[in-house]
């Protein structure tokens, strides 16, 4: 099973990719990922990509697609996986295609949980981590039992910086021009299904894993 998961930040997309592990026991796959084992492994995509990452600089499209094609062809992903964060134009799209093609495979479905941007601002602006675990609640969908203390540990709560409606809004414009065309691309390719976020954790994960088993 070759899955694709799409989301805006905040939409809960590590939360159900943790969930379709361990469901089908396949590999979760970021681009994050991708590059630390490249750099970490000391191939050379990896040590090029490490010169633009140590440089400031986005690493080029030709890099990230061959550190894709890396791992992709690796022994854990033979049985499926779940990509995060690429690819994230359509040019990236026809490069996956090609590196599956050339694997003998082929998506098997691109997943987007949708969440509407009011929404995501909320979740933002609320949440709160503990200092000392790192432990994550919200002060109206996930409260502590005493304000400002973690459940876990005792630990004092903070908010992030970027947690704010003015860089919420910013984050959510940029992903949604970015994500348009891909979603176009997608939905032209037949592989396009799109999951209401908004739901709670458990039903989300019930409605991704229908999709699945009905695209099988």
């Amino acid at each position: 099973m070759q899955l694709l998961l799409m989301g805006p930040p905040g939409a809960g997309k590590g939360t159900q990719a943790a969930e379709l592990v361990k469901k089908f026991d396949i590999p979760h796959i970021s681009t994050g990922d991708m590059f630390r084992a490249a750099v970490k492994e000391g191939t050379e995509l990896g040590k090029q990509a490490k010169a633009c990452m140590d440089a400031g600089k986005l690493v080029p499209d030709e890099v990230t697609i061959g550190i894709v094609r890396e791992r992709l062809a690796k022994d854990d992903c033979k049985k499926g996986f779940i990509l995060d964060g690429f690819p994230r134009t359509v040019e990236q799209a026809d490069a996956l295609k090609g590196i599956l093609d050339g694997l003998g495979l082929q998506l098997t479905r691109v997943l987007n949980i949708h969440v509407p941007a009011e929404d995501l601002i909320e979740r933002a602006i609320g949440r709160r981590i503990c200092k000392k675990c790192g432990a994550t609640y919200h002060v109206k969908f996930n409260p502590t039992k005493v304000e400002g203390v973690c459940d876990d540990c005792g630990g004092e709560l903070y908010q992030r910086k970027d947690d704010n409606e003015d860089t919420m809004k910013n984050r959510l414009a940029v992903y949604e021009a970015s994500t348009k065309p891909l979603i176009d691309y997608y939905t032209k390719a037949g592989l396009y299904t799109e999951i209401d976020g908004r739901q709670s954790i458990e039903k989300v994960t019930n409605d991704l894993i229908g999709v699945l088993f009905s695209a099988q």
